[in-house]
């Protein structure tokens, strides 16, 4: 006996020795025989009848190690109770006279071949009784006996089934996937297997699903392809479909959006991703601290901001097995200026057309604004349009609740010291080639666009001239220091857009405006 003698001692250990009240071994005399029954009294118990011997209340012995219980076993003749309705019969409601028959239920065939059943091959059909598993019951009732025997006929072929061995219907270009082909039901040794890949590769295959042997394939071009088998034989047909997507795994993802809105202004929210996969990918949209995405086949969303301040976007793009991210912020305000800026034609030669482009010509403009205009940065935001003509959207924003700088002009003065130093031509640049590109309003007689306030336009055209400076046959655009470099071809503008490279002796000569 194990416990404690009190709440604070340690486990205690109690010896108890029964050995004084049993002073001797049990004999055949001290025990008596049992036998086993059910409730009703039955003492044969699935098919078998037992007794076993226990000791007498009286005797005061040690049964010992070599004690066995059982003592006797018979097996009983068969009776109705051995019997349980098979696969697809019931019995009959209690009231009726026929309470014990088991009869067949509307949806199930006795008659009906089994699913493995092979032509040539010959069947029993139940007769809607099979014995209790484990039941050792011999003679007496049978009510299994007048099996009738019947020979398979040719089954149609039914539910046919492709699968994966990958397990994923989406692969890359020339990456091997294999199919799996299954028959649960019908004839197999007599029925024809015809695939189609979707890609022109077709074959008519015999006994495909008994051999289990998979197709192995590869896709070299990416798109959706229908795959498709069809088993036929005499009796009838099935078929089964897949569509596999191969697609090229995603490189890139961009979320373009105007980093300054209106409060309850449209705004379009613009994913680019390389390479592009038209119809293949989808992208998960989620705005400020909102759990729940939206989710569109477009890569674009159009939306609204209620609330004025800084809003997180952000956008996954998931093709295939592939996902990619990328997060902006846009600043909503009540009123803010818009000024649409136009640049000389020149600076399409020089225009790759890529989002780290346009926010480096947009960074330069800003900051060379603030400096000849002595307006604080952070109240100025050129925002470079995509495409061609290159264009771009200049907002001023309402400066924030913090001291002002000393030389910083009024909010009502910005525009016209803006307008001012362009039309002055303060602001240049000297293009490759010899270039001075000058800069004229695009309509003079126009105003600013204030959004949440005023009307109109104020067209406002910069003048914008890059001077680089480059050793050979190409022309540089470096980023400020920790930024991309830019290479283009001389003659080559499509060749603008590079990718990054490292600081050598190419990039040693370059001078930035």
């Amino acid at each position: 006996v194990f416990g404690h003698i009190s709440y604070r001692s340690d486990w205690e250990l109690v010896k108890v020795d029964f050995r004084p009240s049993f002073p001797r071994q049990c004999t055949d005399d001290d025990y008596e025989s049992w036998e086993l029954t059910n409730l009703q009294g039955d003492r044969c118990i699935m098919g078998q009848q037992r007794s076993f011997r226990k000791r007498k209340i009286s005797s005061w012995c040690i049964k010992g190690r070599s004690f066995t219980s059982a003592l006797t076993s018979k097996v009983c003749e068969c009776v109705n109770s051995d019997f349980l309705c098979d696969y697809g019969f019931e019995r009959s409601a209690p009231l009726t006279s026929e309470s014990s028959k088991c009869f067949a239920d509307f949806w199930f065939n006795p008659e009906a071949p089994p699913e493995d059943c092979v032509l040539g091959q010959a069947y029993t059909s139940s007769t809607g009784y099979r014995k209790v598993v484990s039941n050792v019951c011999e003679g007496g009732v049978d009510l299994q006996q007048n099996l009738a025997q019947h020979m398979c006929p040719l089954i149609a072929p039914k539910r046919l089934q492709i699968s994966i061995r990958e397990e994923s219907l989406a692969v890359k270009p020339g990456e091997d996937i294999t199919f799996i082909v299954r028959q649960e039901q019908g004839d197999i040794l007599n029925t024809k297997y015809q695939v189609d890949l979707g890609d022109g590769f077709k074959a008519i295959y015999v006994n495909l699903t008994m051999t289990g042997e998979p197709i192995r394939h590869r896709y070299e071009n990416p798109g959706i392809y229908r795959v498709s088998v069809k088993a036929e034989n005499v009796a009838g047909h099935d078929e089964a479909v897949v569509f596999i997507q191969v697609n090229p795994p995603l490189q890139a993802l961009n979320l373009e959006v105007v980093p300054v809105v209106g409060r309850n202004q449209e705004v379009n929210l613009t994913a680019i991703i390389l390479p592009k996969n038209p119809n293949l990918t989808v992208f998960y949209w989620w705005i400020g601290n909102n759990l729940q995405p939206l989710l569109t086949l477009e890569s674009f969303l159009v939306t609204k901001f209620a609330e004025t301040g800084d809003v997180r976007v952000t956008v996954q793009a998931s093709c295939g097995s592939s996902m990619l991210q990328d997060s902006k912020v846009v600043h909503v305000f009540d009123h803010f200026h818009v000024l649409p800026l136009k640049f000389t034609k020149h600076l399409d030669m020089y225009n790759p057309d890529i989002p780290e482009w346009r926010e480096d010509i947009g960074r330069v403009v800003t900051r060379l604004l603030a400096k000849e205009t002595n307006i604080p940065e952070e109240t100025l935001m050129t925002v470079v349009k995509p495409g061609l003509p290159t264009t771009a959207d200049l907002h001023v924003l309402l400066p924030a609740n913090q001291p002002k700088r000393k030389r910083s002009v009024t909010s009502d003065k910005r525009i016209a010291a803006i307008k001012q130093a362009l039309n002055a031509h303060n602001i240049s640049f000297f293009l490759r080639g010899g270039y001075w590109v000058l800069v004229t309003l695009a309509d003079s007689g126009s105003d600013s666009q204030r959004i949440g306030g005023g009307s109109g336009y104020w067209a406002i055209v910069v003048l914008f001239v890059i001077c680089l400076v480059a050793v050979g046959a190409f022309i540089l655009y470096k980023k400020l220091p920790g930024r991309n470099v830019y290479a283009q071809m001389h003659n080559e503008k499509e060749q603008e857009m590079t990718s990054p490279v490292n600081h050598s002796e190419d990039t040693q000569n370059i001078i930035q405006g």
